[in-house]
């Protein structure tokens, strides 16, 4: 552990006024490019996400024969993302806790550049699942270190719309692959992701390191140094500098760094059963859940397949996913600004039972049609699709990341995420290959109504013991979960110039 001297700080304003002031556009720029750099990569996971969808059919039709990709190996390109990135979950968790945040995005950027460049060059099937699972690892960081990034880089006051926004590039990205794909032919996909690829090389060599990764390795006098240079001089922002040191000391100093491999299989177990870990990690994931069971997702990657199904014609049906991802994206934005003004609590959970209660409705029209008790109204069925995909998309997709990053536990951040994502991973790949097998064996109706009750379940989970996080730091969050209050800072700042 680094060693550095503290200077007794009696008053933080008194610190405040002899650092040197800055002008507030400063940090919120700099936090603005390192953010659209996570931002360009969640869009390339969304390039990644929305391509099968567009080239499964073009080569189907290049092949005037369907069975070139069968339906087993069309679930397979379409989930092979999720599963491949299992195990570098595992493996980025531990990357990230050891070397920081910046190396793993490098690498990272540098695996979804050359998945790009393979399914650009792909002449065969097999060379198209190459590179979906390697998109493995990128999709991997989009779950785990994007979220670290941008709770840990960005002030309270911008964080939760950074986040939100987040959530919304990657549906952002879903809509350009299909729109690419519809007019043009698949392979300009990958060529876009190329180009998007090296700029975030470009922009994440430009990054400080973590402060909270700096500080929970005792490297103080560095964190300071960061923390500043992100957030600025502030009262706010110095308050926040010197709780997360007095904190990141009075842990280490409790830490046995002399343990055997015993006592850390010990003290692992002893940290997921307390409290400070178990429960943000569960609330955490619950609130990640929710955006994944309300069901757009699995609509979006096999929207031409549902959409078919619905207006009888493959045209019609690629304009009505256009129409419909539109209003997603639209919609996602929307949410964003909406969460500048209300509680995020408030806004998730309603918009999340508005999205529900459409799902529910949408699966009775449905089950309607295929008894014969009313007719068929393909425009009825899109505009209940929409209405569901505006509710979602201002709920539970543009809320579920900014909430979900911000109850993870400051102790072992990335035990938790690696437990957050894994879960999440297994989930939406198992969701993904069996999609196909639901629609055909249940129908549309059927899976609906499915996520109507998977997502009216979570949201009663949520209402009963999820806390607010607007404009809170993420010290006061955990406080709050755990039913403590914030400690008063015992150490001082480091007297360390900002010049």
């Amino acid at each position: 552990m680094d060693k550095c001297q503290y200077t007794e700080v009696p008053n933080i304003t008194e610190k405040v006024v002899e650092i040197k002031k800055k002008t507030n556009w400063k940090p919120f720029f700099k936090q603005l490019i390192i953010a659209s750099g996570v931002w360009t990569s969640v869009f390339l996971y969304g390039l990644c996400v929305g391509a099968p969808t567009m080239f499964i059919p073009q080569i189907r039709r290049e092949a005037n024969d369907t069975s070139v990709i069968t339906d087993d190996m069309a679930s397979w390109l379409s989930s092979a993302y999720s599963f491949s990135g299992f195990p570098f979950v595992i493996i980025l968790s531990i990357i990230t806790k050891f070397v920081g945040r910046k190396i793993p995005f490098i690498i990272a950027a540098l695996d979804t550049l050359a998945a790009f460049i393979v399914l650009f060059c792909s002449t065969t099937i097999t060379q198209l699942l190459i590179s979906e699972i390697m998109q493995g690892l990128f999709s991997a960081l989009n779950t785990t270190v994007t979220v670290m990034i941008l709770t840990e880089y960005t002030s309270p006051k911008y964080r939760g719309i950074f986040l939100t926004i987040k959530t919304a590039t990657f549906y952002w990205g879903i809509w350009t692959s299909n729109a690419i794909g519809t007019f043009f032919h698949w392979k300009k996909i990958p060529l876009f992701g190329i180009v998007c690829s090296l700029y975030a090389l470009i922009n994440v060599m430009m990054w400080p390191e973590s402060p909270v990764w700096l500080a929970s390795r005792g490297k103080f006098e560095e964190c300071a140094a960061a923390h500043r240079s992100l957030k600025g001089c502030d009262e706010d922002s110095e308050k926040e500098l010197e709780a997360l040191i007095a904190s990141e000391r009075e842990y280490l100093a409790s830490c046995d760094t002399n343990l055997s491999a015993k006592g850390h299989i010990i003290q692992f177990f002893k940290t997921i059963k307390s409290k400070e870990f178990y429960k943000p990690a569960l609330l955490s994931n619950f609130t990640g859940f929710l955006g994944f069971c309300s069901g757009k997702l699995i609509f979006a990657v096999y929207a031409i397949d549902v959409l078919k199904k619905i207006t009888k014609s493959e045209s019609t049906a690629y304009v009505a996913m256009l129409v419909i991802d539109g209003f997603t994206v639209f919609s996602m934005y929307l949410g964003c600004i909406l969460a500048k003004h209300f509680n995020r609590r408030s806004l998730l959970l309603v918009a999340s039972a508005i999205g529900a209660g459409f799902l529910f409705v949408l699966s009775l029209y449905l089950f309607l049609i295929t008894k014969n008790v009313i007719a068929e109204n393909k425009y009825i069925t899109i505009s209940l699709f929409v209405a569901f995909s505006i509710a979602v998309s201002c709920g539970p997709l543009t809320m579920c990341m900014s909430v979900f990053g911000e109850l993870i536990p400051l102790r072992s951040r990335n035990l938790s995420i690696c437990f957050i994502a894994l879960s999440g991973k297994l989930s939406i790949g198992i969701a993904l290959k069996i999609a196909p097998w639901v629609f055909k064996n249940f129908g549309i109706e059927g899976a609906a109504f499915s996520f109507g009750v998977i997502s009216s379940i979570v949201i009663m989970f949520l209402y009963k013991y999820l806390p607010e996080t607007k404009d809170k730091t993420l010290q006061q969050i955990a406080d709050n979960i755990n039913g403590s209050k914030s400690k008063k800072a015992t150490a001082s700042l480091l007297d360390v110039s900002t010049k």
